[in-house]
C-alpha cells in the first residue's frame, strides 16, 4: 500500500513539473519592446523639429523600461493606424491609449498613469468661451453630467464642432451633440485644431490637457469653456495599450507603473508636462 502511494506521489510529481515546465516554455521572455506613439498630441506625446518623441507618454514609457530592464524602441506613427499595427504585431506598446469598449474588443490596457477629463477648445472671442458649467468636473455617469449635458445641447445648437478619428471624444461628440450640432471628424486633433484656429469650426472637443496646452502656445487666441467631463464611453484613463494574451508583459509594465507611483515619480512627471499632479491615486 506503502509502495501505490509513494508511486502516486512521484507520478504526480513528475506531472506538475512537467505542466510547469510547458508553461515556463509558453511564457514569453521580454528583453526588447517595440512602442508606437503618435506623436501629434502635445503634452501627451510630439515630436521636436529634429525628429526627437518628446513629452509625458515617452517619459513614462522609458521609465518604466528603464525599471523592467526592457529595450524601447519607440517609433511614430498616425493614430489611426496604431491599433491595427499593435494587433498585427509591428508594435509590443501603443501609447496615450484610453480604454474604450471597443477598444477592450480588440487590445488589453495596463492600469492607468494619468487620468484626465475631456472639455470644449474655442477662440477667445467665442460666443462660445462661456459655455455652461465651464470649469466644473462632472461623471456623465451622473444625473448631474446628464443636465450639464442637455444644456450644452442647447447652447451648441447649430454649431460646427470637431474631434480626432478613432477617439472616444468624437463618439462622445456625435453621440451627445450629433443631432443638434455638425460633428466633424478629423485626422488627427492637431488637424481639428488647424480648422479651429482658421475659424472652419467653432469648438473642438477633445483632452482637457492638451486643450490646456493649445491655449496657452495660441497666446491668447484659445481658450477651454465647458464642464470637465468624464465617465460613459469616454476614455479619460491613459494607458498602455498591449494585445490580448499577453500576461507576462501587462504583469510587467503594471509592476513598473506600481512602482513609480509608489514613490512619486507619476506625480512629478505629471505636474512636469501638466503643471498638476493628475497621476492615479490609491
Amino acid at each position: 500500500m506503502l509502495k501505490v502511494k509513494t508511486v502516486a506521489a512521484v507520478l504526480a510529481m513528475i506531472t506538475a513539473t512537467l505542466a510547469a515546465g510547458v508553461a515556463q516554455a509558453d511564457a514569453k521572455e521580454w528583453k526588447t519592446l517595440n512602442v508606437g506613439v503618435e506623436g501629434a498630441f502635445p503634452p501627451f506625446n510630439s515630436t521636436k523639429a529634429d525628429g526627437e518623441l518628446v513629452g509625458l507618454d515617452l517619459d513614462v514609457m522609458k521609465e518604466a523600461c528603464k525599471r523592467a530592464q526592457l529595450e524601447c524602441k519607440i517609433s511614430a506613427q498616425d493614430w489611426d493606424s496604431l491599433t491595427p499595427s499593435l494587433v498585427a504585431g509591428k508594435f509590443d506598446v501603443m501609447l496615450t491609449a484610453g480604454p474604450t469598449e471597443e477598444r477592450r474588443k480588440v487590445i488589453d490596457f495596463t492600469n492607468p498613469y494619468v487620468i484626465t477629463p475631456n472639455t470644449f477648445l474655442v477662440a477667445a472671442d467665442s460666443p462660445l468661451v462661456n459655455l455652461p458649467n465651464t470649469g466644473k468636473s462632472f461623471s456623465v455617469d451622473t444625473e448631474e453630467g446628464k443636465q450639464a449635458i442637455a444644456e450644452l445641447k442647447t447652447a451648441l445648437k447649430g454649431k460646427v464642432l470637431g474631434a480626432a478619428l478613432s477617439t472616444s471624444q468624437l463618439k462622445f461628440a456625435e453621440e451627445e451633440f450629433g443631432s443638434d450640432s455638425d460633428v466633424r471628424t478629423y485626422k488627427s486633433a492637431e488637424q481639428s485644431l488647424l480648422d479651429l484656429t482658421s475659424g472652419r469650426i467653432d469648438a473642438q472637443f477633445d483632452n482637457l490637457i492638451f486643450a490646456t496646452d493649445r491655449a496657452k502656445a495660441s497666446g491668447g487666441r484659445l481658450q477651454p469653456s465647458g464642464p470637465f467631463f468624464v465617465g460613459g464611453i469616454m476614455a479619460t484613463n491613459t494607458t498602455f495599450g498591449i494585445r490580448k494574451d499577453e500576461p507576462e508583459l501587462k504583469a510587467i509594465l503594471n509592476d513598473a507603473l506600481a512602482s513609480m507611483q509608489a514613490d512619486g515619480t507619476l506625480s512629478k512627471l505629471s505636474e512636469k508636462w501638466f503643471l498638476m499632479d493628475l497621476s492615479p491615486k490609491q
